[in-house]
């Protein structure tokens, strides 16, 4: 029986990837949006064909996404995609409300007040209307805007990583607790509200209200957690 990279080969046409970092850029998105589910097999030769690359150049890619905790290497076997249980996800969340707080801190400290403008408007009437119709995606996107927009201002490297590391093992899940029932206006009314002070250079209250919407975000995944994980 093909192993699901082969197959995935055969339904979705792929651009070789250019260099190391392009391929591990690759296999994180794939990763992060179920491409590869968790609990699945990678096989070298299997990516190395339908990416165009060498089995050495995928070994190395292999190396990085270990490291960041997306896939778990098993010797002359592969690798496979790491499932994460309960208990990991809330330890992730536990750490991610420290860091976002962090993060929209060192943001507002490293900015003026009027840099938040555009994004105050975006979050007025464009997302509630993706709210209203239930347009998920273009509601993602538009908060994964807003995260880019903080981390770049935060000019931190380190804790960039570190959010991305956490965003990419976690994103799957925020796309199902966004889709619950009010999730995603209560979602819209706490980013509001960090923007608000962002937008007043007000940074410990940026900490503070970042840090309340990712704990609300956790509350929300576990009263749900039986539907969501």
């Amino acid at each position: 029986m093909p192993s699901p990279a082969a197959r995935l080969s055969r339904r979705r046409p792929v651009r070789p990837a250019t260099d190391g970092a392009d391929l591990v850029r690759v296999l994180r998105e794939r990763i992060a949006q179920r491409h590869y589910s968790p609990g699945a097999k990678l096989l070298e030769n299997d990516l190395a064909a339908q990416l165009g690359v060498s089995r050495a150049r995928v070994r190395e890619a292999f190396g990085a996404l270990e490291s960041l905790g997306l896939i778990r290497r098993i010797p002359n076997r592969g690798a496979e995609v790491v499932r994460l249980d309960l208990s990991q996800v809330f330890e992730i969340y536990a750490v991610r409300e420290m860091l976002e707080g962090l993060c929209a801190r060192l943001a507002v400290e490293n900015t003026r007040p009027t840099a938040w403008q555009d994004l105050v408007a975006l979050f007025g009437r464009p997302m509630e209307q993706h709210v209203k119709r239930g347009e998920f995606d273009q509601y993602i996107t538009t908060l994964e805007q807003l995260r880019r927009r903080t981390i770049e201002a935060a000019g931190n490297q380190v804790l960039a990583d570190m959010l991305d590391s956490i965003h990419d093992r976690t994103r799957e899940i925020m796309r199902r607790i966004i889709i619950l029932p009010g999730r995603a206006a209560e979602g819209l009314a706490q980013h509001r509200a960090v923007l608000a002070a962002m937008r007043k250079g007000d940074a410990a209250a940026a900490e503070r209200l970042r840090r309340l919407n990712i704990r609300s975000s956790r509350a929300c995944l576990e009263r749900y957690q039986s539907f969501i994980l």
